[in-house]
């Protein structure tokens, strides 16, 4: 039990972990994007604003050809050395389209032919910004408005930043989860040990009350039919001896949950043919299911083997089977399958109701859950019988699941790994 909960803290807690740091990491990856193009926007814009060229320090505030050019704290302005280091190039075109000048002197990867391809790729997009390889590019009107200017920027750098900001971001996010993976790991145990406990005790409380209850039940049990053989039999004796067995039944699910919760134990198993035990099981039922002039109906592939333990897997058939039958109404039909089924062995069963047991049939497997919210005994069930089914199909790593079929009709659906196939 404490290695499950260790297991199941130690799945969450990295979980949480895990969406911490993408948020963080991908925050700040976004951030360093958005203001290293914001910074190339302005450095575009500026160049633009001046046909191609930087204006001189003393209008640089002013933002000269243009209007100001707002700054603030993650928009700084642009200084001498920055303009300076900045790669980029500039074709100004006439009225006509035809190149009037092209300044190449900042950038030596590009020639005058390629510039003026670029700047005439640029103007004919239609748009005043964009992206052409490695470049990006914003074109405007010239200042006297008889012409256009198209700048470009050489962008290969930033991106060459941006790159090696999300390669440290990430080594240092799996460092980080590494570390706390570690520290978890480490307070795992410590972390759930009082609830592990807590139901260790309640488990033990189950366990140790119904061994002591089974000694005064079989007392009375036996006190009861002695008390008849003398006295006869009447009302009062048969409803004793009724409530003993009922009670007696209860103990033993109860027993056999407790067992089941204890994830740690393992019973012995062995390979069996799941058709025989099926079908022998179904058999036993035959009878129950001709005093309610049931129909039941076994389709059942021969020759299914499965690695088990017997008595258990007989108690899940039992629970499934007289669970069927005490709920169908009389002359219905209950109806039951096994077979393979890609990697798993499917069992299914299906059986009429007469009042809808639960609106979410997934509420059936709760424990000490009755369809009669009056609770009363007319079913004789106990509530727990689905419960028991659902922590051995568990045991096995498989899964057991409830769904409705018009008209009334109820199935219950079980898939277990097969392990023939494995």
């Amino acid at each position: 039990m404490i290695r499950t909960l260790q297991k199941r803290f130690l799945l969450v807690s990295m979980t949480a972990i895990s969406i911490l740091l993408v948020v963080l990491l991908g925050t700040i990856n976004a951030a360093n994007c958005y203001l290293t193009n914001r910074q190339i926007d302005t450095l575009l814009h500026m160049l633009t604003s001046n046909e191609g060229r930087f204006p001189s320090p003393e209008n640089q505030n002013e933002g000269a050809g243009r209007g100001p050019e707002p700054r603030d704290f993650f928009n700084p302005p642009i200084d001498e050395d920055t303009a300076m280091a900045t790669r980029y190039f500039f074709v100004r075109f006439d009225a006509n389209g035809k190149p009037v000048h092209i300044d190449v002197s900042r950038i030596s990867s590009v020639s005058e032919e390629e510039a003026i391809q670029y700047a005439r790729e640029a103007v004919e997009s239609g748009r005043e910004s964009g992206h052409i390889n490695s470049f990006k590019y914003q074109t405007a009107s010239t200042l006297d408005g008889q012409g256009m200017v198209a700048v470009f920027v050489d962008i290969s750098a930033q991106f060459r930043s941006l790159l090696l900001v999300l390669f440290f971001s990430v080594c240092m996010g799996l460092i980080c989860w590494l570390l706390m993976l570690l520290l978890v790991l480490l307070l795992s145990k410590k972390a759930i040990l009082p609830i592990a406990r807590n139901i260790e005790k309640q488990k033990q409380f189950v366990t140790n009350a119904g061994h002591e209850i089974k000694t005064p039940l079989a007392i009375i049990l036996a006190n009861t039919e002695a008390m008849e053989l003398h006295q006869g039999e009447s009302k009062w004796s048969k409803n004793i001896r009724a409530q003993t067995i009922r009670l007696s039944g209860l103990m033993q699910n109860l027993l056999a949950l407790a067992k089941m919760d204890e994830s740690e134990m393992k019973l012995p198993t062995e390979t069996l043919s799941l058709s025989e035990l099926l079908t022998d099981t179904a058999a036993s039922f035959s009878e129950a299911a001709a005093l309610k002039q049931l129909s039941l109906t076994p389709v059942i592939e021969a020759g299914l083997s499965f690695q088990g333990n017997r008595e258990n897997l007989t108690q899940l058939f039992t629970v499934l089977l007289d669970n069927a039958i005490r709920y169908t109404p009389e002359g219905g039909c209950v109806s039951l399958s096994l077979k393979r089924q890609e990697k798993n062995l499917v069992f299914q069963i299906k059986n009429a109701y007469a009042q809808k047991p639960a609106d979410n049939p997934e509420q059936l497997f709760d424990r000490f859950y009755r369809g009669d919210q009056a609770r009363t005994q007319k079913s004789g069930g106990y509530g727990i019988g689905l419960s028991v089914a659902d922590a051995i199909v568990q045991s096995y790593r498989g899964s057991i699941c409830a769904s409705y079929e018009e008209p009334n009709i109820i199935v219950f659906t079980i898939k277990v790994p097969d392990c023939s196939r494995e």
